[in-house]
């Protein structure tokens, strides 16, 4: 079995993969407090309610946007897994050919979430993950990975709200189904929620004005959103064509079979 970490600023969300299927995953806090071994117990303890045996894993993979909690994970690998963990970075075989101006710059959820899409619905191509930023990855029918946008999430937007203002409240992150609101709590539901999806549809409408420039061969462009609320905005704009909320785990395994047996 493969046990692959895919770590935002959020959340961590963990799967185990068998003969390349995702079997089982789940999602915890990020938490740079934190040790290995609390890492360690808590996965004991999901590998055990499911009634999965953690001598059985074979390889460990890493996606991390946290340096501050890469080490703790390794640490975890070698002591829970005895694995040393292979960890998306430079060196990393992934297939894109990266036009980044600085390659090391590009998150690497951004490079493992290219991957997978450009596997599944082939290039040109628009990733957008909503996660803790909202971010917008261009791919072009020859796999290479231009670059993109990177945008506030809606909770950091949410956050800012009810931090930097005096008397406005934190809210639940839904539709409330209209733009004009009798209440404060819905006034910023639509602000929030309507407003990501005007400059989700905003931005995906210049890329694609951008890749189609680039594409030769006049494909249309096929736009992929994963994330934790990439659900919710999908269903109030036309732009999204797949909604694929394991794109990283599928991603990280594609990278572990490129990448197995030449760790770092």
């Amino acid at each position: 079995m493969l046990l692959a970490f895919d770590v935002g600023n959020t959340n961590i969300v963990l799967g185990v993969f068998k003969d390349g299927e995702l079997i089982q995953n789940w999602r915890l806090e990020t938490d740079n407090n934190k040790s290995a071994d609390e890492y360690g117990m808590v996965i004991n303890q999901l590998f055990t309610y499911e009634g999965l045996e953690t001598r059985e894993v074979k390889d460990v993979i890493i996606s991390t946007v946290v340096p501050s909690i890469l080490y703790t994970l390794q640490h975890l690998s070698m002591k829970y897994f005895h694995k040393r963990a292979i960890v998306i970075g430079p060196g990393i075989k992934t297939g894109l050919i990266v036009k980044y101006d600085n390659p090391k710059q590009v998150g690497a959820d951004r490079i493992v979430n290219a991957v997978a899409a450009y596997a599944k619905y082939g290039g040109p191509l628009i990733v957008i993950d909503f996660g803790t930023a909202t971010t917008f990855c261009a791919i072009t029918e020859n796999a290479e990975y231009l670059g993109g946008t990177i945008a506030p999430g809606v909770k950091i937007a949410s956050d800012a709200l009810f931090e930097k203002t005096a008397k406005l409240p934190k809210v639940e992150l839904e539709e409330p189904g209209h733009a004009i609101c009798k209440n404060t709590i819905e006034s910023m539901q639509s602000g929030l929620v309507y407003g990501h999806m005007g400059m989700v549809e905003y931005i995906t409408k210049k890329m694609k004005k951008e890749l189609a420039d680039l594409t030769k061969s006049g494909k249309e462009v096929t736009v992929v959103a994963t994330g934790g609320l990439a659900s919710l905005i999908e269903q109030g704009i036309d732009c999204i064509d797949h909604v694929d909320k394991m794109l990283t785990l599928e991603g990280l395994q594609l990278i572990y079979q490129k990448n197995k047996g030449h760790k770092k």
